[in-house]
């Protein structure tokens, strides 16, 4: 008999995909299958449960489950046997990720990556889990014993398994429909419940919240500053610069290329793991460009550009768009021979198709990661005592933090030492320690670039790409530099070259010239978001002109009009075991949070109040999930706190080219004031005829006398337009 062709050693089926995370499992002796009809009719016909992995191509334990048992001859029988496996990339189908992700937490009470999911030939889940072990060890079932005890229930006990099925299918959906449209929203005391559990679980030892593993989660230090701004509770901005301040000085931070790692392992913010996400980079610069309008700190404004120059230096792609992200391991060249408990970890060249005739060993965190001599050999005794000192270098490594001893031996640089304590300490000035540290990283800089670099994922994203495009406009009004917004407007014009089809629908997903798969809820709140923005950095009517298209078409396809909240897949996706609303915010803030602060200053910039209680709607209908946990749920917060007010509608009229008018343009983004909208009225009435058109009001604000003019509404009252700017100031930032 011929063998066959799923269990052969030539490619599976996931060959023919474009998504990374698929192409580094396409030559697993696992016959894996794309999400599809096909897998799901061979299911059906041999009578097989599905086993589904979702994961994604920076995903540390991803990559060892991958090792251990996806590329195990032995485990993938089994599965080939009395399985159909289905290999989704979370971030291509957040939609699918969404649902099993929440099955899962309702069977085990957790979730994470990888998701292992276990369904009958109807997509219904019975069984899952995260990362299995390839044996058991330490209470965790090893995946062989998974798959045979599955295979032995699914034999014996099949009638059980398809009622727990639809159970817990019908739980989820009961889910759905158990939101109510409640009297009213969340209002000033959900806001206050938030601050005061902030202050509650907030370490004033380290900034951030709780212990360990700590997650930068910049959406809930956004809503602090708001907090504080309204309140006046000084509490607020201190536990926002405290987390600011120790996350930029720790291992978290990449000291020498800048941006930030994914989370950090231990309390301190030292051991970081080492992924870099374009969400993350995209919120917290937003929210230190925040504090640094609230406090005027240049720390704060550096770190944002260094945050920036990272994302322009390495995630933009030659086209505009900006790439996923990277991987927390690369090939250690610096490996002393030494044996960790991830050394059985072996990659080959993620999306090449070429094994490598004997697989590197790739480690965590080992391009960023220093020996104390390398540094010394690189700087000289002299520069590398004092970066040395400054960033925490030891002899035998500072990881003190480190499981699974993969930085033994290494350094992860943290700034150990203040520029202060560093002068004093070598009995210097302030300014020639400050040089030779920059000095010293830029020559790393170099050296590092000559390691081996970690994977990057190339899939362009539209709902990352509108974080990413929302926060280099504001960081271009704010830190008063044009490349920011350039960038942005390259990135909004590859989206709309791309990823908009010729009938105006958004896809989500660009990578190796193929654009694919129906965009989400969230790919249109993120856009419309980085829009928004993207007007007020450039006052190109164009971009609120698609703002405003894309949110007609948002509330089309995703709006629930029974209850209220927008679903997460379209009307017309596919359909699966249940369509999903989601409010809470993780990593990345919620769809329909960001949506609603996109209807409020939509509102506010076109005078369409249908949006604005639509917003207002929307939180009255998850307005039970808000106020029992406020503080998973600090963007629908921010929405809020706009629409409670005060809140500004700012014009400004005149020539772009008039300084004045520029300099009101500055000083409008030069304070924090994040309740506000800003548009422009060009003083010709023939230039003005586009933004007219979006904004009908402001026909009648012209600039007075030919000159720049603001006129600043508040609270529904509008004051007399000024052509000072010192009057201008004070109505900026008057109480």
């Amino acid at each position: 008999m011929s063998q066959s062709p799923e269990v052969n050693n030539s490619r599976n089926r996931l060959g023919k995909e474009k998504s990374p995370y698929l192409l580094q499992h396409a030559d697993n002796p696992v016959a894996w299958y794309p999400w599809g009809e096909e897998a799901f009719a061979k299911a059906k016909a041999e009578d097989k449960p599905i086993f589904l992995s979702i994961g994604y191509s920076t995903c540390h334990w991803c990559h060892v489950m991958a090792h251990e048992s996806f590329e195990d001859p032995e485990t993938a029988q089994l599965m080939n046997k009395y399985f159909v496996s289905i290999k989704v990339d979370r971030e291509e189908r957040p939609d699918l990720d969404n649902i099993y992700m929440k099955s899962v937490m309702a069977l085990t009470g957790q979730g994470g990556w990888p998701l292992s999911v276990f369904l009958t030939p109807d997509k219904k889940p019975f069984f899952g889990g995260t990362y299995f072990p390839p044996h058991s060890q330490w209470g965790m079932p090893g995946f062989k014993e998974v798959l045979t005890s599955i295979h032995s229930a699914w034999t014996n006990q099949k009638d059980e398994i398809t009622k727990s099925s639809q159970n817990l299918t019908m739980a989820l959906q009961g889910e759905m429909a158990s939101q109510k449209n409640n009297v009213r929203a969340p209002d000033k005391e959900t806001l206050k419940a938030a601050y005061l559990l902030f202050t509650r679980s907030y370490d004033d030892v380290y900034g951030g919240f709780g212990r360990s593993p700590k997650f930068p989660t910049s959406h809930n230090l956004s809503f602090l500053l708001r907090y504080y701004k309204r309140a006046n509770e000084s509490q607020a901005l201190v536990m926002v610069e405290k987390t600011l301040t120790e996350m930029a000085k720790g291992g978290m931070y990449d000291h020498l290329g800048g941006g930030f790692h994914r989370y950090s392992t231990d309390q301190q913010w030292h051991v970081p793991h080492f992924e870099k996400m374009l969400y993350d980079q995209a919120t917290l610069a937003k929210t230190y460009l925040e504090a640094y309008q609230e406090t005027g700190k240049e720390f704060y404004a550096q770190t944002a550009r260094e945050i920036f120059d990272y994302v322009l230096r390495g995630m933009q792609s030659p086209e505009g768009g900006f790439y996923c992200a990277e991987d927390a391991d690369s090939l250690d060249t610096m490996d002393d021979g030494r044996e960790t408990m991830d050394d059985r970890r072996r990659t080959r060249d993620d999306t090449s198709h070429a094994l490598h005739p004997s697989p590197p060993i790739k480690k965590e965190g080992a391009f960023y990661v220093w020996p104390q001599k390398e540094i010394l050999e690189i700087l000289g005794p002299k520069e590398g005592g004092i970066f040395n000192y400054h960033f925490g270098v030891e002899p035998n490594g500072n990881a003190q933090n480190d499981p699974h001893g993969e930085f033994t031996g290494k350094n992860i640089l943290y700034a150990a030492y203040s520029l202060e304590e560093t002068a004093e300490h070598f009995r210097k000035s302030k300014e020639e320690v400050a040089a030779i540290l920059q000095k010293s990283r830029e020559k790393l800089f170099i050296i590092r670039g000559q390691r081996p670099k970690p994977h990057l994922d190339d899939k362009i994203l539209v709902d990352w790409n509108g974080l990413m495009i929302s926060s280099l406009a504001f960081g271009s009004r704010v830190l008063d530099e044009p490349r920011y917004g350039q960038a942005a407007e390259r990135a909004a014009q590859f989206i709309f070259k791309k990823l908009k089809r010729p009938d105006g629908r958004l896809l989500h997903r660009y990578r190796d010239g193929e654009a694919a798969i129906l965009a989400t809820m969230d790919d249109y709140a993120f856009l419309i978001l980085g829009l928004i923005d993207l007007y007020e950095a450039t006052f190109q009517a164009e971009y609120l002109k698609e703002a405003k298209r894309l949110t007609e078409e948002m509330i089309r396809l995703f709006w629930d009009e029974n209850r209220g909240g927008f679903f997460f897949a379209a009307a017309d996706a596919e359909a699966l075991i249940v369509r999903r609303k989601e409010i809470y915010d993780g990593a990345i803030p919620s769809g329909n949070a960001v949506a609603a602060l996109d209807l409020i200053r939509l509102g506010r910039m076109t005078f369409n109040r249908d949006w604005e209680t639509k917003a207002q709607k929307l939180l009255e209908t998850f307005s039970n999930e808000i106020s029992s946990m406020p503080t998973g749920y600090t963007q629908s917060l921010m929405a809020l706190d706009f629409g409670l007010g005060p809140s500004k509608e700012i014009v400004l009229a005149g020539d772009k080219d008039d300084p004045k008018l520029n300099q009101m343009i500055q000083n409008s983004f030069k304070h924090f004031i994040p309740n506000k909208v800003v548009l422009f009225r060009p003083v010709s009435n023939q230039e003005a005829q586009e933004i007219i058109s979006l904004a009908p009001f402001l026909e009648k604000q012209t600039a007075l006398n030919g000159q720049a003019t603001a006129y600043v509404c508040e609270n529904y009252v509008c004051r007399f337009p000024t052509t000072e700017l010192e009057k201008f100031n004070e109505l900026l930032i008057g109480e």
